[in-house]
């Protein structure tokens, strides 16, 4: 997997009025830490950024650093969002060790066609966005497919039931419901009654 490259720039002021005013020059305020370090307080140009995390492994994406004088291999550890915009308002980045088993979440993503669900009106659906796996980086996938191809209608698919790569292990319950079935066909109208025999009709409403 080829690491993607950005440079930061050191020696932002803090607090929130310096980080809008770094947020109007199309800037990103952020941290980096790991490994022993101390937080180091830097920002980086929204668009390199972008650029930066356009490839496969989007957010999950190992870059290459630069900052200070020195390049760290490092991954997003969190993106803070504006509520309404949801334009990236901090950055927060971790240096790792491609050696080292980390936690990320892996968008997870389905695949094939379950016919014999769609014959019956039903739906399959993901439950769940990510998985949480521990793995190193340099086996950390893109994402986790989920071959649905055999499912039926009361089929579900648990954590437990995935199968991931090799050097990567799932987190969290293990009967976690990940993909399930939802049944899209409408329910059959209910009987008519009819009424008993020498019973009076019903009166007109009143009017």
């Amino acid at each position: 997997m080829a690491n993607a490259s950005l440079s930061a720039e050191l020696g932002r002021a803090t607090g929130s009025a310096a980080s809008r005013r770094l947020r109007g020059q199309d800037k990103i305020p952020g941290v980096l830490y790991g490994h022993g370090m101390q937080p180091v307080s830097l920002f980086v140009e929204r668009r390199a950024l972008r650029s930066a995390l356009s490839g496969p492994a989007g957010v999950n994406t190992i870059i290459d650093l630069s900052v200070g004088g020195s390049t760290y291999p490092a991954i997003v550890k969190e993106l803070q969002r504006h509520p309404v915009r949801r334009t990236v308002n901090h950055i927060d980045f971790q240096q790792i060790s491609m050696t080292e088993e980390i936690v990320v979440s892996v968008p997870l993503r389905l695949s094939g066609t379950a016919k014999a669900v769609v014959a019956e009106g039903g739906l399959v659906d993901a439950a769940v966005d990510t998985i949480d796996v521990r793995t190193t980086p340099s086996a950390m996938p893109n994402e986790i497919l989920v071959d649905i191809t055999d499912m039926s209608v009361n089929d579900v698919i648990h954590l437990r039931e995935l199968t991931l790569p090799a050097g990567v292990t799932p987190i969290g319950d293990p009967n976690l419901v990940v993909v399930t079935v939802l049944t899209t066909r409408a329910d059959a109208p209910a009987p008519t009654v009819a009424p008993a025999e020498g019973a009076a009709p019903d009166a007109p409403a009143a009017s």
